[in-house]
């Protein structure tokens, strides 16, 4: 017999979809028919601080559970789920064998104690528990290592891989298993939780199936038809038709296919779920789902702008969300997003047959001057110089992308000759404005250096080749810098050195990018 497990989360996370409000009835004949199909756990709802109605699969206590629950439940056990800060745990009773088994208990990163100590209070109530972690995608290595430290000090009945924000792919999946199977205490069961935003839940569920330890046990979480907060969940009839077929498994899915026909079908048509594009975005970032709605619901965005402002969300807002951060990102954006067509127009007619060098203001530009010159001579390039107007050399174009380096050349600009990013345009009169959100953000997230900005919008305008002088990258000793005035206005390290060098890989992919100088970014 298979140590691999299926749970059941159709009335739980199903219940996002209708509030929970699926009817007595249609809570115990989804109920009734997930026991005659053999699962081996059916999650009945939320614990929640609620006013409880019967028609709703939220509970404050197991007596309220009672009465949706089969006086004939074979081996199928029953489980709840509780958000630690939405669930008085006081309010549950000891277990006593007759409701749930156990409870599923979430909890963030920024309140892992909080939710340890509620799972311990849990434990100590008689139930198995499961140690359910929101955004699993969201830890660190060290960050799971350190949890699982915690998590064995505790020992719960089991601890899920949740991959809240469906942003989970195959090497993610692989990594974060291994971490787990090999420091989680071997009696701990492991199981897996999926969301649909990329559609792999149903092909990593069989990776997950493929990978895992001989010896560990499992369990596996779907929904009936994929039934979740949109855009769904693995579907329960497919695993449990996989499982029958390749692990000797002996799920009966007929019940279940009928309480799809009976239930699920109505109400997707109603509310419907399932994979789409913005949801793929937000998983691509690994983000609560909320800022893809948010943005969904403003009715006035192309994809590819979604994808900008999503890309363009700080580290610290991604997984709890903060609408008010998200209707500031929109209104920036909208403010700033301005029709460009024309000038590129112009630029790529002006510069469609001559080679383009840009100039950034490292010190390499000064200490490599006759190179330079030579090059000048001999190739007569469009000269472009990143967020400075050079003293050594005379430029054809000045690009400015950053608000404090355009304020100190108010007395030499040639309006001409500047180039803008629309972020800009507050402070600024040119006429020759780019829009900021196409150069500043590509499918690798965001990037406002300058030179990485200017080599993309050679890459807008069909360039394949660009020549680079002056981008050095950071060091700790020595003058990074042309002009000291630069060095005040930017602390910059190592890590914007491991940015940067990614981002002209990923460049290198589309355009030949020749270093004239020395530069830290010029790998491979």
């Amino acid at each position: 017999m298979s140590n691999i497990k299926l749970l059941d989360c159709t009335l739980r996370d199903g219940g996002y979809i209708n509030d929970w409000n699926f009817g007595t009835f249609t809570i115990r004949d989804i109920i009734r028919k997930l026991v005659e199909s053999r699962v081996d756990y059916v999650e009945v709802g939320f614990l929640r601080d609620c006013e409880h109605d019967r028609d709703r699969a939220l509970f404050n206590n197991c007596a309220e559970i009672a009465p949706v629950l089969p006086d004939k439940r074979g081996n199928t056990m029953f489980t709840a789920m509780a958000l630690h800060n939405k669930y008085d745990i006081r309010k549950l009773e000891p277990y006593d064998g007759k409701t749930i088994d156990a409870i599923r208990v979430t909890f963030h990163d920024y309140d892992i104690e909080e939710g340890l100590i509620f799972i311990r209070k849990a434990m100590e109530k008689g139930y198995k528990v499961f140690c359910n972690p929101i955004n699993i995608m969201g830890y660190s290595d060290e960050m799971l290592l350190q949890l699982f430290q915690k998590v064995n000090a505790i020992h719960p009945y089991a601890f899920s891989i949740v991959d809240t924000f469906g942003s989970m792919m195959k090497s993610d999946l692989q990594r974060i298993y291994s971490l787990a199977e090999h420091n989680l205490d071997d009696s701990i069961v492991i199981g897996l939780h999926l969301h649909e935003n990329l559609a792999l839940s149903y092909s990593l569920a069989q990776e997950f199936i493929s990978m895992k330890s001989p010896e560990r046990r499992c369990v596996i979480d779907g929904s009936m038809l994929g039934m979740g907060r949109v855009p769904g969940n693995l579907c329960i009839e497919l695993i449990m038709d996989y499982m029958n077929k390749t692990q000797g498994s002996a799920y009966d899915l007929n019940p279940v296919l009928d309480g799809i026909d009976d239930h699920i079908v109505q109400l997707k048509q109603v509310e419907p779920w399932g994979y789409s594009t913005a949801y793929a975005l937000s998983a691509k970032y690994n983000l609560h789902r909320n800022y893809a709605e948010f943005l969904l619901g403003k009715g006035r965005l192309r994809a590819k702008q979604i994808n900008q402002i999503l890309a363009s969300i700080e580290e610290r807002k991604k997984t709890a969300y903060d609408e008010s951060y998200i209707e500031t990102l929109y209104e920036g954006f909208q403010n700033h997003e301005i029709d460009d067509r024309a000038l590129l127009q112009k630029l790529k007619a002006s510069w469609d047959d001559r080679s383009i060098l840009i100039l950034a203001p490292g010190s390499s530009i000064s200490d490599c001057k006759k190179l330079l010159d030579l090059f000048i001579a001999e190739n007569n390039p469009v000269i472009v110089s990143a967020n400075f107007i050079p003293e050594l050399y005379q430029q054809d174009y000045a690009f400015y992308t950053n608000a404090m380096r355009y304020s100190t050349i108010e007395e030499k600009k040639d309006a001409e000759s500047l180039l803008v990013t629309s972020n800009l345009t507050d402070m600024c009169s040119s006429e020759n404005v780019l829009n900021y959100a196409d150069l500043c953000f590509d499918d690798k997230g965001k990037s406002d250096n300058c030179v990485i900005m200017l080599m993309r919008l050679l890459i807008r305008l069909g360039k394949n080749r660009v020549y680079v002088a002056g981008f050095d990258g950071y060091q700790t000793e020595g003058c990074n810098y042309v002009s000291s005035y630069m060095a005040n206005q930017h602390t910059k390290g190592q890590e914007e050195n491991i940015r940067n060098t990614g981002y002209v890989a990923d460049i290198r992919k589309k355009m030949d990018v020749i270093f004239l100088t020395p530069s830290l970014y010029d790998i491979g």
